[in-house]
């Protein structure tokens, strides 16, 4: 009775809600050609890549890289005509690195000073973990030396059928967070630089400018926006280390310290897991590597760069500033001319991160929903010209307009990241990676090898229900330290 329901119910939306077009109100289904069937760039085969994991990769190295990959020394359709070479184990590590920076380390100095040795100790310890369980999620694509699955999504189906849609879920909320975080980081900036207009005032112009993105469908527009946004942040790390760099006889390494204070280290811990997740992409980035036996090695060298990067980064802006550090490490900046200088360069920078999320999660959704009847639920997104319809434009503008109304409701950047970091992170950084290795090769295991994913387990819970619980307390209490 339920299932009949839901038939009509999803009948009746594709035709009056999800219609194929303005032009074709009056159409039934099956009288209006199918999107899937048309060959278009970068989409249209009955085999639909996981956009999530190619525009990761095209995020910096600029080289589309298909689901599909034939073989691995062979050139590769990127699905807009042109082919693009498998890359080396230097490329992949330059995509493992930056996708592991990534603008969220202006909040590293931050996480010293409220945990001191202890925030120092979680980067190091987190890029271990994730660099382990990075190597153990390559590990369950192989059974007996050959590759049986291409995809993170995969490997969980094979988990257990039907679990890839949690992974799906995961990554959706990871991608949209993201956004979210985007638009409450440009916002702090923008209203340090220019106090006469509050924080909520800006994220409407922000995500103003941003709605633009809705009519974004050209993955090379893409990779052109964060070709650029590396430029940026090479630029502004670059300038804010030379800063700190100047200061260095005022420099008191005392100053960090071993306290330990329970109810923030969660959340500072989630924080940094949050700036490691990059698992989702890893698949797809070994699968398309010369040589992909060098994966490991690669992964390894790429985690301690990343490593070393940010806590070098956190412990010269803290011992910078001192007690003055603020969330953004450029607000802590005692020059205002310098700051607004430094904070609007930061903030040229969200504007160019924010698309790379939002296009996968249309992508994402897209493909998960709007691919056409009866492939997906609802009717393709694209008209038979293969424009995208009315409806489709209308609700990207409407998932914008939802990052921005999240910013709005919980505009605390440390909090934020760390309560994302604490759920999505953990899942799929810590204890995904172990449990689908457990279960996937257990055969193959080792008692030390059972005990150790055992181990990440377990420690991947212990971090996900306490960092839950932390962070979720210090998110409630900055809300209601800002209501008094």
């Amino acid at each position: 009775m339920s299932s009949n329901r839901f038939q009509n119910l999803q009948n009746w939306t594709n035709k009056h809600v999800f219609s194929n077009s303005l032009d074709y109100w009056n159409q039934e289904m099956h009288d209006v050609p199918s999107y899937q069937n048309q060959q278009t760039s970068g989409e249209g085969s009955n085999q639909r890549p996981d956009h999530l994991e190619i525009i990761q990769e095209i995020a910096i190295s600029e080289q589309p890289l298909p689901d599909d990959v034939p073989k691995q020394q062979e050139p590769v359709d990127d699905g807009h005509g042109a082919s693009s070479e498998p890359i080396s184990a230097l490329q992949a590590a330059w995509n493992v690195t930056n996708a592991i920076q990534g603008m969220f380390i202006v909040g590293l100095p931050i996480a010293v000073k409220v945990g001191g040795w202890w925030s120092i100790g979680a980067m190091i310890g987190v890029a271990y973990v994730c660099y382990w369980t990075g190597v153990l999620l390559i590990e369950c694509l192989y059974e007996d030396g050959v590759k049986k699955r291409k995809t993170y999504r995969e490997i969980a189906d094979f988990y257990k059928p039907g679990f890839g849609k949690w992974v799906l879920a995961a990554q959706l909320t990871e991608l949209l967070s993201t956004c979210i975080i985007y638009l409450v980081l440009a916002a702090d900036l923008l209203q340090s630089c220019f106090p006469s207009v509050d924080k909520p005032g800006w994220m409407m112009i922000v995500s103003a400018s941003l709605l633009t993105c809705s009519f974004l469908d050209d993955l090379q527009i893409v990779s052109r926006l964060s070709f650029f946004n590396a430029i940026s942040h090479l630029v502004v790390n670059l300038i804010m280390m030379i800063y700190c760099l100047s200061f260095v006889s005022q420099w008191s390494f005392s100053s960090i310290t071993f306290a330990l204070n329970i109810n923030t280290l969660p959340t500072i811990v989630g924080m940094v897991v949050f700036g490691y997740t990059s698992h989702i992409f890893l698949p797809n980035l070994e699968r398309n590597m010369k040589n992909p036996s060098e994966f490991n090695m690669m992964l390894k060298w790429s985690h301690i760069a990343a490593a070393i990067f940010k806590v070098v980064f956190g412990m010269l802006g803290f011992l910078t500033f001192g007690e003055l550090t603020q969330q953004e490490i450029s607000n802590s900046l005692p020059n205002q001319s310098f700051k607004i200088l430094v904070n609007l360069i930061l903030v040229v920078k969200a504007l160019l991160s924010y698309p790379l999320p939002f296009y996968a999660a249309v992508q994402l959704l897209k493909n998960n929903l709007f691919m056409g009847y009866p492939q997906t639920p609802f009717t393709s997104c694209y008209s038979p010209d293969k424009s995208l319809r009315e409806w489709a434009v209308t609700l990207r503008i409407i998932l914008v307009l939802f990052t921005l109304f999240v910013a709005l409701s919980v505009p605390y950047l440390v909090e934020l990241m760390g309560l994302v970091g604490n759920i999505t992170g953990t899942m799929l950084s810590f204890i995904w990676p172990a449990l689908f290795h457990l279960h996937i090769r257990q055969k193959a295991l080792n008692n030390f090898d059972k005990r150790f994913d055992q181990g990440i387990i377990i420690m991947g819970c212990s971090v996900c229900l306490s960092g839950v619980y932390f962070s979720s307390m210090e998110l409630l209490r900055a809300i209601n330290s800002a209501d008094s």
